[in-house]
């Protein structure tokens, strides 16, 4: 395989910052009486969800992991992951894009945020409380109502 040429390099380099991603997780975590967890954060509006962005050098469900402890001290084993589904999110950021994990299995922690997390909360997921975000909404409706899936956030 030859090695690719300086202009190779730069227009690779061009084409990533014309033409860039951005990639979010969502993870859906039912307690043992069939609520699932929902949070608020303190910057802004709405029930949600926990998760957040990809960062650099970490895999999807190395993030996963990494924000539900974050966010509400969720223990989860990589192998308790599931991928359910994929959201283009383009009314945030164009091009951005969110993938939906289901937590199998998990133990309760401690969340290690800093002030990132006003509540957390486990709801009824076909009630959820009023201010739930339209994305979260949707996907709750997906999930346990059976609601046809969107590509759209």
């Amino acid at each position: 395989m030859r090695k690719p040429s300086l202009r190779d390099r730069i227009f690779q380099r061009w084409f990533r910052l014309r033409r860039s991603a951005t990639l979010g997780v969502r993870g859906v975590v039912v307690n043992a009486e069939g609520q699932v967890l929902l949070l608020r954060h303190t910057y802004t509006p709405g029930w949600h969800l926990p998760g957040g962005g990809v960062e650099k050098l970490e895999t999807c469900v190395l993030s996963m992991q990494r924000e539900l402890e974050e966010e509400a001290g969720i223990i989860a084993e990589a192998t308790a992951i599931e991928l359910v589904s994929v959201h283009a999110n383009h009314a945030f950021f164009p091009n951005d894009h969110v993938l939906v994990y289901r937590v199998r299995t998990w133990t309760q922690g401690e969340a290690t945020q800093k002030g990132e997390i006003a509540e957390v909360r486990f709801v009824d997921p076909l009630a959820p409380p009023e201010g739930t975000s339209p994305g979260t909404r949707r996907r709750l409706d997906e999930l346990f109502a059976g609601a046809a899936r969107s590509e759209l956030w």
